[in-house]
């Protein structure tokens, strides 16, 4: 299983990007989906995740109501929506897949694979 993430790059504050995950491999709607960020000096931080049915999504309480996470089974893709752009959003943000959680872990060590992280960066 490959994870490739893009739709990076710089933004003004109150501004917005959609991120992008492609991943190829066998059974990818059985897969829980998520993506994390890592700002510079930091740990590995959950963002958001969703179930392999996409019925149900989860949000860092940093992000609620601004990213909005999402899957296209047919594409093998995740889709993560991020409005209303803020400075400490800034940071390397990474896709995760893993199989076998009926609820998405938030924990960076029970994902299998990732992706290689696209960098975002929010001026002020």
């Amino acid at each position: 299983v490959q994870l490739q993430a893009s739709g990076g790059g710089l933004v003004q504050a109150g501004g917005y990007l959609r991120l992008s995950c492609t991943i190829s491999g066998r059974a990818f709607s059985s897969y829980a989906l998520a993506w994390f960020r890592q700002a510079p000096g930091k740990e590995r931080d959950f963002v958001a995740a969703i179930k392999w049915s996409g019925t149900s999504t989860y949000y860092a309480d940093s992000v609620k109501g601004r990213f909005t996470i999402s899957r296209d089974n047919a594409k093998n893709t995740v889709y993560l929506q991020m409005d209303s752009l803020k400075p400490e959003d800034t940071a390397v943000y990474y896709c995760a897949a893993v199989a076998g959680f009926n609820r998405p872990p938030r924990a960076p060590s029970a994902y299998d694979y990732w992706g290689q992280g696209t960098l975002v960066t929010v001026s002020s």
